[in-house]
């Protein structure tokens, strides 16, 4: 019988091969159904579900790739820096955007959890679905909820908002500056929208890697208060 050890060791492998691989058929066929952030955890989870490797078993290797995470955020400063120009020029957009952003994120998030009937575990894992995984998973920390959790609602929001979202930004006619475009796909879809900004051009990125990561440091440094008022 073969040791959970060895099941670790030889998951870390394949999810390392999977996003490797992944990554080189995405550069030559950039459909959002290929994002490695969609098509990565699709095909580990079938391998997972063939080989009847459980969770215990995947993650005792593989969390050292959940790890990366925190280097991840202190990395995320850097764009800041890069591009601190733009943030002294529109400032108070961005901060205004951000933060009215998330008040109407988390609010209308936890109400309408709460009102479907959902456990408290799940109301603060859906709480952070609105920002990167590295800053998710720091805010739910501090909220006392399941990370993996929200973790996995992060990347369903962020999937969600990359394919309709350009048919939002369609009907929304005097949405046309390339910053507003950018933001919104920072906003609304974090990292996946940043790859699909990416994709409009290079000022929608920089907007959205901007959007992304103060949308993140803002929802960490408000994680108490939205504890103590919602939770």
């Amino acid at each position: 019988m073969i040791s959970n050890q060895v099941i670790g060791v030889v998951s870390f492998v394949a999810t390392v091969a999977c996003y490797w691989a992944n990554k080189r058929v995405y550069r030559k066929h950039p459909h959002p159904l290929l994002m490695p952030i969609v098509a990565t955890p699709i095909v580990l989870i079938g391998l997972a579900l063939l080989t009847h490797v459980s969770y215990p078993q995947y993650i005792a290797q593989t969390h050292w790739l959940v790890w990366l995470l925190g280097p991840t955020t202190v990395a995320f400063a850097l764009p800041l820096y890069e591009h601190r120009s733009l943030l002294q020029k529109h400032w108070m957009s961005i901060a205004t955007g951000v933060v009215v952003a998330s008040v109407v994120s988390i609010g209308t998030t936890v109400l309408f959890a709460h009102g479907f009937g959902l456990s408290e575990e799940l109301q603060k894992g859906l709480a952070v679905r609105s920002v990167t995984t590295p800053f998710a998973i720091e805010a739910e920390k501090v909220l006392g909820g399941p990370t993996d959790l929200a973790a996995l609602f992060v990347l369903l929001t962020g999937v969600s908002a990359m394919l309709l979202g350009e048919t939002v930004l369609r009907l929304l006619p005097r949405v046309r500056s390339k910053l507003a475009t950018g933001a919104s796909w920072g906003g609304a879809a974090h990292g996946s929208g940043v790859a699909r900004a990416r994709q409009t051009g290079e000022v929608q990125a920089v907007m959205a890697s901007l959007v992304m990561m103060i949308a993140g440091a803002v929802n960490v440094l408000a994680a108490p208060w939205v504890r103590t008022l919602l939770f």
